[in-house]
């Protein structure tokens, strides 16, 4: 494959020292060999560090004080970056050798397309799938598409999705630059699905590479407590801040019974952890709602797509 662009890699890391020996290995067996590595460390404890210092020269570390999360880690590589091709990848996944040579031919394939989408199976069942790209549902709950199916053919096609799974996506640094990074007050969890909103109001398209294979452990970071509430509140801060007003009156009804379904399972359940955080999720996130009108007002302003095109992007409930 021949490319002019120059081309990053990111990788979050939180205590994940039994991570990133696999990953990193991964990376030095790509095909497309020109590419930097960055590592952002979010003030791990676990000798992620001293293993980088040790085993990894090539790689630049980014050593913060502090967890600031996945999406805040994420920002300070991209913003350390010098790539026109800015990748992301999860520090507990492999990538197969064609998994970033894939990637970058996909977006020069397709010019319109800001960002770019691996198919992602299990590491530990590489036959079942874990995403092949984001979508959408009409009632606004977002999903991975293919997960947990055997991956027998279904998805070896390329095709334009709604969004770029936040696993091992490739945005275009332009893209970036017009509608803005990942929002750092997620934190972690859905933050992948915000900017994908923001990228296809701007009219950016996300294209799925099948070929651009990649291996997943699924949550080994973050998962149970921290999952629940951050999926609960940051689900409404996407729909907040993204979704134009005529769609809201179109999907009001589902939108709206889907967050007091997830409300309702939350309290029938309340004596269980997930459940409470659910609960302090959604709460949280309606009482956060004007400081959010501002970042709607952005986002919505810089929308040059109609509502039939992104009517077309969201899938029944």
């Amino acid at each position: 494959m021949a490319t002019t662009s120059l081309v990053s890699v990111i990788i979050p890391n939180w205590n994940g020292a039994a991570h990133l020996p696999a990953c990193l290995d991964a990376l030095r067996g790509q095909t497309f060999t020109s590419f930097e590595t960055i590592v952002v460390d979010n003030g791990s404890q676990d000798g992620s560090l001293p293993l980088l210092s040790s085993q990894y020269p090539e790689v630049r570390v980014t050593a913060l004080p502090r967890n600031v999360g996945f999406a805040g880690g994420c920002n300070v590589g991209l913003q350390a970056a010098t790539g026109d091709i800015l990748v992301i990848l999860n520090n507990d996944t492999e990538a197969a050798p064609g998994w970033l040579a894939e990637l970058i031919a996909s977006l020069e394939r397709c010019p319109e397309a800001g960002m770019a989408t691996p198919k992602v199976l299990l590491w530990d069942d590489r036959t079942r799938l874990h995403t092949t790209g984001d979508y959408v549902r009409t009632n606004g709950i977002p999903d991975s598409r293919g997960v947990w199916e055997r991956d027998e053919g279904q998805f070896d096609r390329q095709q334009y999705v709604f969004g770029a799974s936040g696993v091992g996506p490739a945005y275009r640094r332009a893209m970036l630059e017009d509608i803005g990074l990942y929002d750092a007050d997620f934190f972690s969890y859905c933050e992948d699905v915000d900017l994908s909103w923001r990228a296809q109001l701007a009219g950016y398209r996300c294209v799925y590479a099948p070929q651009s294979v990649l291996y997943h452990k699924v949550s080994a970071t973050g998962k149970g407590v921290l999952r629940s509430f951050y999926v609960a509140r940051n689900t409404i801060w996407v729909l907040v801040k993204n979704v134009p007003s005529g769609l809201w009156r179109r999907h009001r009804v589902e939108i709206l019974a889907a967050q007091w379904r997830r409300f309702y399972e939350a309290l029938r359940a309340w004596r269980g952890k997930e459940a409470r955080a659910t609960l302090r999720g959604q709460l949280a996130a309606c009482a956060s709602l004007s400081h959010l009108v501002r970042k709607r007002r952005a986002i919505q302003a810089n929308c040059r797509v109609d509502q039939a095109y992104l009517e077309s992007l969201l899938t029944p409930s």
